[in-house]
């Protein structure tokens, strides 16, 4: 699982930074980037929730994770709003 969420990660950067997404204004990338953000949040609520066995520390990092996470998913419909205009 840990090996999928890393995969995903990588994923995620290098369309945000290849296809150049919010650079370049197109807004194709940067659905494709929020896209691949769906997974990458349900592995984070996974480790969060329902891990059998889960440390303080491991909670709060995914908690803060999942913020960042809300916080990159409302930028990022922002930003998809803006260049369809």
């Amino acid at each position: 699982m840990l090996l999928l969420f890393l995969a995903l990660e990588i994923l995620s950067n290098c369309v945000s930074s290849r296809l150049e997404g919010n650079l370049c204004e197109r807004s194709l990338a940067s659905c494709v980037s929020l896209f691949v953000l769906l997974p990458c949040t349900a592995l984070a609520v996974y480790y969060l929730l329902l891990q059998t066995f889960i440390l303080r520390l491991e909670f709060l990092l995914n908690a803060v994770l999942l913020c960042f996470y809300g916080l990159e998913f409302l930028l990022g419909l922002i930003s998809i709003s803006a260049f369809s205009r």
